[in-house]
């Protein structure tokens, strides 16, 4: 695999600080039962690294001293974690808001059938990719028959009550687009999904979320192996936009590796970036007592957050 950070360190993105800590996004860990061409987290299904039970009890102790409202579980795929639902349950209890992004095919593994009951039955709000409406889109992203099983997982949190009108359980979709472009426009797109999904498969669903890719890990080594690096980074960064500075993800959250590592964002650890003014990394244990720094460590992969209308987690900014 292509080592893209040779390409990205060197950057003139602007300075920017973190606020308040709202959110601790963790990394449950690198294992997967897919292997996306967009992933940036390099995921798959012989990945062995996984968050463990002490790593899960200070993240909480963190999250209630720095007083943040959301727990943000991502992956790899979050529920192969065997502690995921102990984690849930515990972070529940605590009064946090948990969100899980959810690849919806987890739901049809052998072993993994719990899933959607057991979201449902705890209010988690889902994040579920389905990178297009299209399945020969998503079957080109992420392997053959992976639309047919998103569909299928889908309709049945629809039986549950996601994304039903009026219900408390939110499920919100996302979009990678499938090359070296910007996402179109969301609001756009999520007319397109709703009406697409909802004529063609009776599925609702609440928000849609549009993220770019990051030249980083997979589709970064993707883009050189392509001959794509240089011109994607230019597309992005001819298309940074100053006003997206103010609602970047960094701002309000904190990127938690699967061993308790700090980030300033998830792209960050990927990259192995320490917490930004910091020489030795920066870990979970540090905050119980200490403070978080407030200046978020750039470099030009950053300009994915900020070209066009914006990229975060949450979708796009503006």
């Amino acid at each position: 695999m292509h080592d893209t950070w040779p390409l990205l360190k060197d950057s003139d993105f602007p300075r920017i600080e973190r606020g308040a800590v709202t959110t601790l996004q963790l990394n449950l860990g690198y294992r997967c039962n897919l292997s996306c061409i967009h992933c940036h987290v390099n995921a798959g299904p012989r990945r062995t690294e996984r968050m463990d039970e002490d790593t899960m009890r200070l993240a909480l102790a963190v999250a209630q001293r720095l007083d943040a409202t959301t727990l943000d579980l991502t992956g790899g795929t979050p529920e192969m974690n065997p502690l995921f639902r102990w984690l849930v349950e515990q972070a529940r209890a605590l009064g946090l808001h948990v969100m899980d992004r959810l690849n919806p095919t987890i739901m049809e593994e052998p072993g993994y059938e719990w899933v959607g009951e057991f979201l449902a039955a705890h209010r988690v709000e889902i994040v579920a990719s389905l990178p297009c409406y299209s399945q020969e889109n998503v079957d080109e992203q992420r392997g053959d028959g992976v639309f047919e099983s998103s569909i299928r997982a889908l309709r049945r949190l629809n039986e549950l009550g996601y994304g039903q009108p009026g219900s408390p359980l939110q499920l919100n979709l996302v979009y990678n687009p499938n090359g070296a472009f910007l996402p179109p426009n969301q609001e756009k797109l999520e007319q397109d999904y709703h009406r697409l999904l909802g004529d063609n498969f009776g599925i609702v669903f609440n928000r849609l979320y549009a993220l770019a890719n990051m030249p980083i890990q997979r589709f970064g080594s993707w883009l050189v192996s392509k001959g794509q690096f240089q011109a994607y980074m230019a597309t992005l960064r001819h298309a940074h936009r100053d006003e997206n500075l103010d609602s970047v993800m960094c701002r309000s959250t904190l990127s938690v590796g699967y061993d308790g590592t700090l980030y300033d964002c998830d792209f960050n650890q990927m990259l192995k970036l320490p917490l930004a003014g910091r020489e030795q990394p920066t870990h979970l244990r540090d905050l119980l007592d200490g403070e978080v720094p407030r200046g978020i460590g750039v470099a030009g992969h950053c300009y994915g957050c900020t070209a066009g209308q914006g990229s975060s987690c949450g979708g796009a900014l503006s």
